[in-house]
């Protein structure tokens, strides 16, 4: 088992990472001395293929679990969901020395830390992610939230679980879509932080693709542990964690545009980030080279990497990035990278250039 642990002072906590670890759950929140009412936050799909395993471990343990299970998909990742939720706890008299587990991908993730973070101001809860892009990104560092029709996550708390359990073997029945979604923030730790691991992915995609295990293993631990560095050094994105949102302003307004239906979240950045370099390569020089070995592995993921947006599509775009959380004083900034493995932070960039970067998008369809 490979174990990486996020410092945060008194709020630290450990992120395991190995194959079967679903069936200690209830052993590993025991270690924890959290009470004995707990919730587990799933959505019907995980339910049907985990829930009965988390429940029947938790029970072991000496827990007293209830299900709770949302509609899949972004579009539950919304307050109507929370308050769902909130309904369910009550009735079952879910306490503060009580717990939440958040089972599943990024959604109920999201969803389910908000929820603890906000349920009788806030109670425990530990995240078991089963998709690839949840054990990677979301699960890790403490973000919760829900979307709102105006923007993605713009309601919601910093808010750090208390374990993280990455169970390898829920990736066996990930559909591929979605596997090769979780690959897109993958790629972004290797272009943000670590030319080595952009490197591996190169050489190692195929081997990805097929779900080797040893592959799986590393690429998981290893953006586990570029995440809990960031984090541990700036918690709630006051500077150095704002690196963690490359491509992520126009993948955000992308998904925004399109109703969170068109597009996986992965998806959606996949094309952001190709967008990003090609404004890193007009404002910071990004070489040439480089943004073509961004657009090249994306594409080797199976990843999109283009977008056709009509000049309406255009407008709506440009004005839900101007609602993105991560603006300041009305104005846009931008996470550019200097060459793969080395990004900065809060770099304005005019909106004709954003105009470029679209239609550096756009005619790369033709080149797929």
């Amino acid at each position: 088992m490979r174990s990486v642990k996020v410092s945060l002072g008194a709020r630290s906590y450990d992120i395991k990472i190995a194959a079967g670890l679903l069936a200690g759950l209830g052993a590993d929140c025991a270690a924890l001395k959290l009470g004995q009412k707990c919730a587990v936050i799933t959505n019907t799909t995980i339910a049907k293929l985990y829930g009965e395993e988390a429940v029947r471990s938790l029970r072991r343990a000496g827990f007293e679990p209830i299900i709770i299970a949302i509609p899949p998909g972004e579009k539950s990742k919304r307050l109507r969901y929370v308050g769902c939720c909130y309904e369910q706890l009550a009735s079952h008299r879910i306490e503060r020395k009580s717990f939440i587990v958040a089972l599943g991908g990024g959604v109920p993730g999201d969803l389910a830390g908000f929820v603890a973070a906000t349920y009788l101001r806030g109670i425990p809860f530990v995240q078991v992610p089963t998709s690839l892009l949840a054990q990677v990104d979301s699960s890790v560092g403490g973000k919760t939230g829900v979307n709102l029709a105006a923007g993605k996550n713009l309601v919601g708390a910093f808010y750090q679980p208390r374990l993280v359990l990455c169970d390898l073997d829920t990736f066996r029945t990930l559909p591929e879509r979605e596997f090769r979604a979780g690959l897109a923030e993958v790629i972004k730790y290797g272009i943000i932080y670590d030319a080595a691991l952009f490197a591996r992915l190169e050489r190692d995609m195929a081997r990805i693709l097929r779900r080797d295990a040893a592959s799986l293993a590393h690429i998981v631990a290893r953006s586990c542990e570029i995440k809990a560095d960031v984090v541990s050094q700036d918690e709630t994105e006051g500077g150095l964690r704002a690196i963690l949102n490359f491509g992520h302003t126009i993948g955000h307004a992308i998904e925004a545009i399109t109703a969170y239906g068109r597009y996986l979240h992965g998806e959606a950045i996949s094309i952001g980030q190709v967008a990003a370099a090609h404004l890193s390569a007009e404002l910071l020089g990004l070489p040439a080279r480089d943004v073509e070995r961004i657009r090249a592995l994306f594409v080797a993921a199976g990843l999109p990497v283009s977008i056709e947006l009509s000049s309406t599509q255009r407008t709506k775009l440009l004005a839900a990035m101007t609602l993105d959380k991560k603006v300041s004083g009305g104005e846009i900034k931008f996470v550019l990278a200097e060459r793969i493995g080395k990004v900065v932070w809060g770099q304005r960039v005019p909106t004709a250039a954003v105009h470029r970067a679209l239609d550096a998008v756009a005619s790369s369809r033709t080149e797929n």
